[in-house]
């Protein structure tokens, strides 16, 4: 599936990801390929991106990596958009 994570400054990614989990506000929750269409806001917390990841320069720096191999984004808030295996996270 295909994710896109944007913030009010830049696209920090874009590519082919294997999931992705999101902290939802009533909990994180992960989404696989083919998951059902959903949009939901995000509370503060770590975006899990896994798969084979490759970052810009200019961003790896906000990204790091967790003990299961997830690369992590730590967010304020924001929303979760999935739909015909297409994410888009617009986080703060």
């Amino acid at each position: 599936m295909y994710l896109e994570i944007v913030t009010p400054e830049a696209v920090l990614f874009s590519g082919e990801v294997t999931s992705v989990a999101v902290p939802g506000v009533e909990g994180e929750f992960q989404m696989l390929n083919n998951h059902a269409p959903i949009v939901s806001l995000l509370g503060k917390g770590k975006v899990k991106i896994y798969g084979n990841i490759a970052l810009e320069d200019e961003v790896a720096s906000k990204f790091s990596k967790d003990p299961n191999g997830a690369t992590v984004l730590a967010i304020t808030s924001g929303t979760v958009e999935m739909n015909d295996n297409k994410v888009i996270v617009l986080a703060d």
